[in-house]
């Protein structure tokens, strides 16, 4: 019985830990495939967001708590803003940074070790300005639920759940039915076909960063409003954002989403047998498992030369 409860707490955990990085993985998956490298930086936009929120409830405050949540209309409005600051960033990063090197003939790899210096300079900028010291949207106290027996959940994470449904449902219609979104996965397929179909593929990419900033915002908000606010939001989650992308396949939302809750679920489910100090590994153990069987990820698609 008692092992039971706590399968199924680790259950609940995994799925809304997955949540969150489901969110920063869709990011993640269409950098790969639009713009065919892996960008290390991405983690920290988890971070940024996360302060950049942090700042606008200094101002504004969190809100008067509402609906059983520890916060209100303010955080809302931080977080919103935030994911606009955060979109904005990336793409100035790519602008500023990654843009010139593609113009100037950089290879894949080059444009890998640039976003993992540009990771690091993001991190300690983030240091530099707020220190190592974690901090938090509110102190509203909260009391954890028995939504089952035995499973406890905070209002909190259950609106985190529903939001990031919400979104994924909402991004899933976007892309399904207005012509960025065509545009998006098109050039998600083949950039140089979309190009030779007249798809504009600058504005493509724009729009990939645009839109990969802004989710890791809520990311980073949902992840530092969970536990705290501090530095590391962005890095303790890279390798995981990294391995949902690909268990799901690069370049498919679907993918990204179901990846991202396939880690959540193996992270938190697999410490009921093993020591808290393999968590890292249990995503990447996962992650074999199914590239084995399917090397282009749960929902990806097999390309000329796959085996």
């Amino acid at each position: 019985m008692f092992g039971s409860m706590m399968l199924g707490q680790a259950l609940a955990d995994g799925v809304l830990t997955g949540a969150v990085i489901a969110l920063g993985a869709i990011g993640i998956s269409f950098t790969m495939q639009i713009m065919r490298f892996a960008n290390f930086a991405h983690a920290e936009l988890l971070t940024w967001g996360g302060y950049i929120a942090l700042v606008i409830v200094g101002f504004v405050g969190a809100g008067a708590p509402s609906l059983g949540l520890s916060f209100g209309f303010g955080l809302w409005l931080a977080t919103a803003v935030a994911m606009a600051l955060a979109g904005a960033l990336a793409w100035a990063v790519d602008r500023l940074v990654f843009r010139p090197l593609r113009a100037g003939g950089a290879g894949h790899l080059t444009l890998v070790f640039a976003s993992f210096g540009l990771g690091l300079v993001m991190r300690h900028l983030i240091v530099l300005f707020w220190g190592h010291d974690s901090r938090f949207y509110t102190r509203e106290l909260q009391m954890a639920a028995e939504v089952l027996p035995g499973v406890r959940v905070l209002p909190n994470q259950v609106a985190i759940l529903v939001v990031t449904l919400l979104v994924v449902v909402a991004l899933h219609q976007w892309l399904a039915r207005s012509r960025t979104g065509v545009a998006l996965r098109a050039a998600a397929e083949s950039p140089a076909l979309a190009a030779a179909c007249g798809i504009e593929v600058e504005r493509v990419i724009r729009t990939t960063w645009l839109l990969g900033g802004a989710l890791a915002a809520l990311a980073g908000v949902f992840q530092g409003l969970t536990p705290q606010v501090n530095p590391e939001i962005g890095g303790s989650l890279l390798l995981s954002l990294f391995a949902a992308a690909i268990l799901g396949g690069v370049g498919s939302l679907a993918g990204a989403v179901i990846g991202g809750l396939a880690v959540g679920l193996a992270e938190n489910v697999l410490l009921l047998v093993v020591s808290p100090g393999y968590k890292p590994a249990m995503s990447f153990a996962l992650l074999l498992v199914v590239l084995l069987a399917r090397p282009q990820g749960l929902f990806g698609e097999r390309r000329e030369g796959d085996r």
